[in-house]
């Protein structure tokens, strides 16, 4: 197709698109800055009009996503999700029994539930199955990821993709917004049997790495820096005798701090001084076994003010010889576990948690919430920063020192997952059954066409918070701000598209070129496009794009547009390939020792599947 044939606004509109994908594809920045500023982009160049530039804050689907979040929130809060854990969980069966329970639980739950959320509160339970069963975690985590990820497609509200592609509908044409279970037929079809697959066969696929023993969850090893005391037996040692050391249990100098400087280790004859900072991979478990074998002392991650000024509030005099005891005993302290005062405990940071892209520096843990962190392990790249410079990454597990409800107080409020065995409880089996009528209450009246989906769970919002479910100032924690401000942004992108007439314009192309005017290849075409560029981008972000492109296929070949609409929806949910397609996939990379390869070996069979399964159900379901 020749450039004389583009308008300038569609040469614009394209230019635009091509950059948001490569920066979504670099990931240097947040989806929800890329968004922001590929809305400023198309406003400053005409392509959206000033006054239409926000309508995405008020669409209907960002509202719903923003309430779903809220009453997800008040099933996980009231103890609701952990009775049912409970109830339908079997204790002593097999590892395919168990597999297959926790994946149908994972995916019934995302069908009505945030799958992020869903998938947080399953994992304590997957890494306890995995140690009953001795099995590697990972061999349970992805199928319940993936399974969480195949139960979204099951419902309107059960993935923001579902809800933009109602949106579009509505926008675009003159059919509406689907219903709440329009997505059903083939959603559930394509969902239970990947769950089959999964369950019976694909959990074989998923690499063996690390086998979890009893003591401990599958986890890559923490890098973890600690200071050598003027009083170590370390002190004056070579390299090689330090680790020699630490081989018994497991553990290498990866690296050595002094005076602040940072010295590569590559000699082995290197002498160790007295306040030189180790930096050590280990295992959790070993780890305090490694440090007091020589006298070391873990070195917590330290904010601006304490490295500055020195961490004097701990302390009950300015000394810095007692300030140093002092942290010497709080050390010992920690590494015997003493019960009742501190403890170790390791958590996974969230896709939504207030760490991301912060360094230890920038949080003032002690201050803030009286927790130390001690070490870090990130899966599938190592990296040699300091701990304290370290920027936290969705999936990076930390190791923390504290006491318990201060532990608890810091994974509320920063949005991260505790990796422990939790005992299933229901804190108030009122606040409990009442989440559960709520939620289903909102999803009859929506099923009957008394009210729209947004406005019905909006109802909802204001029911759990009324009755303390959900505390107000929690309601807004729990939004994910990035993905509502994603959505808002992409919105009027999205229309853009369909009115500069560019998305008419590529499925002509898509025709011609490889479809060549066959229209089951099309949809196959759109299927695909979509599900591959969700394995590499956000699929919220996916859905946007695709969707108009799908309506112009469908106009092009004067058919059914729901059955493309759909196939944009079940390919922007079916992201299996690689640790970055989901925000599922990335929860599970450290808790399950993954590296970025590891998941399209059960990933691409899934992914073949789903394609063969979804179009024959497209044509059926939705008549071309």
């Amino acid at each position: 197709m020749h450039s004389s044939q583009f308008t300038a606004e569609q040469l614009l509109i394209t230019g635009i698109l091509l950059i948001t994908a490569a920066l979504f594809l670099w990931g240097r920045w947040r989806h929800d800055m890329i968004a922001i500023g590929t809305l400023l982009a198309c406003v400053i160049s005409g392509l959206i009009s000033y006054s239409d530039a926000f309508l995405g804050f008020s669409h209907p689907a960002v509202i719903t996503v923003a309430c779903i979040l809220i009453l997800s929130a008040g099933l996980q809060y009231s103890g609701a999700v952990d009775w049912l854990t409970r109830w339908l969980l079997p204790v002593n069966s097999g590892p395919t029994l168990s597999i297959i329970a926790l994946t149908c639980l994972a995916a019934a739950l995302s069908g009505f539930m945030n799958n992020v959320g869903a998938l947080a509160i399953l994992i304590p339970v997957a890494l306890q199955m995995a140690t009953r069963l001795d099995l590697p975690s990972g061999q349970i985590l992805m199928p319940v990821a993936f399974g969480s990820i195949l139960g979204g497609m099951t419902t309107l509200i059960g993935t923001p993709p579902n809800l933009i592609v109602s949106g579009i509908r509505a926008e675009t044409t003159e059919l509406g917004y689907f219903s709440m279970f329009d997505f059903t037929p083939v959603g559930l079809t394509v969902a239970v049997i990947g769950v089959l697959f999964i369950t019976l066969f694909g959990w074989r696929l998923v690499p063996k790495r690390k086998h979890a023993g009893s003591e401990g969850f599958d986890l890559s090893a923490y890098l973890t820096e600690a200071r050598v005391p003027e009083d170590s037996r370390a002190v004056g040692m070579r390299l090689r005798e330090v680790e020699a050391a630490l081989d018994a249990a497991d553990a290498q100098v990866v690296g050595l701090v002094r005076n602040d400087v940072r010295v590569t280790p590559a000699s082995l004859s290197r002498k160790i001084y007295a306040n030189d900072i180790l930096i050590i991979e280990a295992e959790a478990q070993p780890l305090a076994t490694a440090l007091s074998s020589l006298g070391l002392v873990l070195e917590e991650a330290k904010t601006e003010e304490q490295v500055s000024e020195g961490d004097t509030a701990e302390t009950k005099t300015s000394a810095k010889n007692a300030a140093a005891q002092d942290e010497r005993q709080s050390d010992e302290k920690e590494n015997k576990s003493v019960p009742g005062e501190l403890i170790l405990a390791e958590y996974v940071v969230l896709p939504a948690s207030l760490l991301v892209n912060r360094s230890p520096r920038t949080i003032v843990l002690r201050t803030q919430y009286g927790v130390n962190l001690l070490a870090l392990s990130r899966t599938g790249s190592r990296t040699m920063a300091r701990l304290r410079t370290i920027q936290f990454k969705t999936g990076d597990v930390l190791l923390l020192q504290g006491p318990p409800d201060a532990l608890a107080e810091f994974a509320e409020s920063t949005g991260c997952a505790p990796l422990a065995e939790r005992i299933l409880r229901i804190p108030d089996k009122r606040k409990a059954l009442l989440s559960g009528l709520i939620m289903m209450s909102a999803i009859g009246i929506i099923v009957s066409g008394v009210l729209p989906p947004a406005i019905a769970f909006l109802c909802g919002v204001l029911a759990v918070t009324a009755l303390q479910i959900v505390p107000l100032r929690s309601a807004y924690q729990v939004i994910d701000w990035s993905v509502i401000v994603l959505l808002a942004a992409l919105i009027p992108v999205a229309s853009a598209m369909q009115s500069t007439g560019m998305a008419d314009l590529i499925a002509r192309g898509l025709l011609e070129s490889l479809a060549q005017g066959h229209t089951v290849i099309a949809l196959g075409l759109i299927l695909i496009v979509t599900m591959t560029l969700s394995d590499l981008m956000n699929n919220a972000a996916t859905a946007a794009v695709m969707c108009p492109i799908a309506l112009g296929t469908a106009n092009q070949l004067g058919v059914n547009p729901d059955a493309f609409l759909m196939a944009v929806a079940v390919g922007a949910s079916c992201a299996f390939l690689t640790p970055i397609g989901h925000q599922n996939n990335t929860l599970i990379l450290g808790p399950g020792g993954f590296r970025f390869g590891d998941y399209w070996r059960l990933g691409l069979p899934l992914e073949i599947l789903v394609v063969g399964v979804s179009i024959p159900m497209l044509i059926w379901i939705w008549p071309l």
